[in-house]
């Protein structure tokens, strides 16, 4: 780059890495695969399916409406605001009024802004390694400083509620956790969400629960039941995203619920960043809310059975990779080769096996023993082809 260009960059932005997924994508590009042999793409979290053909009738259909070009309210269409706060009231057996939800253009952007209206400059969120790593991204971009929770491979992935607290300073603005854990996959259990509701609420700072797999968290009974709590509006801040659900990956369309008071900042910043999520996604989202229950339920049964299927798959007694944690839609793995980058264990997985999957090291410190396999777009019939593969890769040194 020309030292004149680069010496006008924003140096926060530009000392953050390459995106992960497209710099592991660059890995296989221009490679051509066998249908005998193919590439096994455990890379990125995307669902294996498309959405179901009413939906994206109903997409073709809208796309003819002259409506559909025109701005949406800020916090999204009316009608989706709604029907998500029925939707996220069934599910967690809450009352949550639609003044309490804003629509954002994917759960990415829900971050974004939520953080963004809670901490600026010089503030710190914490978050538990290993971390998603837009979340880290952006925290530094904005120069908010993230501070690490240690990883603990043998409680399965779930972070030490006392080292969390361990960590709040009076700099502490928030503690954002992801559950259904991206890219651990593990489920955080429901009393340990009420403690660390208890432990935000004490300390007067916000808990950011990002919840994109809440839909694939293998249970019927509610995730947690922090809504019911009183007062919920001034701690908690819900993030959604409905692109796992109905597989609207490229929709871009997700949710925020919060308090009025934190809804009202969240409105500015969403303002001057897209001022309204895509219709057509919000419309989207709308008819999978109002007609793809039944769908969503059977889609759900679906991963949770692939799942079930990895799990069974990492118990062959010849495999040296051992499952830490799994659930949704990934399965975190510690390789075999001690005292290997974990960037170095997946670039030859990748070059020698045909299997791409993303180095621990790119969810934080300390993770170069880990890889993170995203499992739910790879169909549960491969799961033995892989297994070979990992098998065959053992023997290099």
């Amino acid at each position: 780059m020309d030292d004149a260009v680069k010496s006008t960059l924003n140096h926060r932005v530009s000392k953050v890495s390459t995106p992960p997924i497209a710099a592991v994508r660059a890995w296989v590009a221009g490679r051509c695969f066998s249908d005998t042999l193919p590439l096994l793409d455990l890379a990125q979290a995307v669902p294996s399916y498309p959405p179901p053909e009413s939906l994206r009738a109903h997409v073709a259909d809208k796309a003819n409406d002259p409506a559909s070009y025109f701005y949406t309210d800020i916090t999204g269409l009316a009608e989706l605001r709604n029907a998500t706060a029925a939707h996220m009231s069934r599910r967690y057996g809450a009352h949550i009024d639609h003044h309490h939800v804003a629509i954002t253009a994917g759960c990415n952007q829900a971050f974004c802004v939520a953080t963004l209206a809670l901490a600026g400059s010089g503030d710190a969120i914490v978050i538990p390694l290993p971390y998603y790593f837009n979340h880290d991204m952006w925290l530094t971009m904005q120069n908010i400083r993230p501070v690490y929770v240690p990883f603990n491979d043998t409680a399965a992935g779930v972070p030490n509620l006392a080292a969390i607290e361990a960590r709040l300073t009076a700099e502490t603005r928030a503690i954002a956790i992801v559950t259904p854990n991206n890219p651990t996959g593990a489920v955080y259990p429901r009393d340990w969400l009420r403690e660390l509701f208890g432990i935000a609420k004490h300390r007067g700072i916000a808990l950011i629960i990002d919840e994109t797999y809440k839909d694939f968290h293998g249970e019927s009974s509610p995730p947690h039941d922090l809504f019911n709590e009183p007062g919920w509006e001034q701690t908690v801040v819900q993030l959604y995203s409905f692109s796992k659900a109905y597989s609207l990956t490229g929709m871009r369309v997700g949710s925020i619920v919060a308090g009025t008071a934190l809804m009202e900042q969240i409105t500015k910043i969403l303002d001057c960043l897209q001022i309204c999520a895509p219709r057509i996604g919000q419309l989207a989202a709308l008819y999978g809310l109002q007609h793809l229950d039944a769908w969503r339920t059977a889609q759900s049964a679906r991963i949770a059975a692939q799942a079930d299927a990895f799990r069974r798959a990492f118990q062959d007694d010849r495999l040296h990779y051992r499952l830490i944690s799994s659930g949704a839609f990934f399965g975190y793995v510690r390789h075999p080769f001690t005292g290997q980058e974990a960037y170095a264990v997946a670039k030859r997985l990748a070059d020698d096996h045909d299997i791409l999957c993303l180095p621990g090291s790119m969810f934080g410190a300390d993770q170069e023993a880990y890889l993170r396999f995203a499992f739910a777009n790879l169909d549960a019939g491969r799961f033995a082809d892989l297994v070979a593969r990992l098998l065959a890769s053992q023997t290099a040194k």
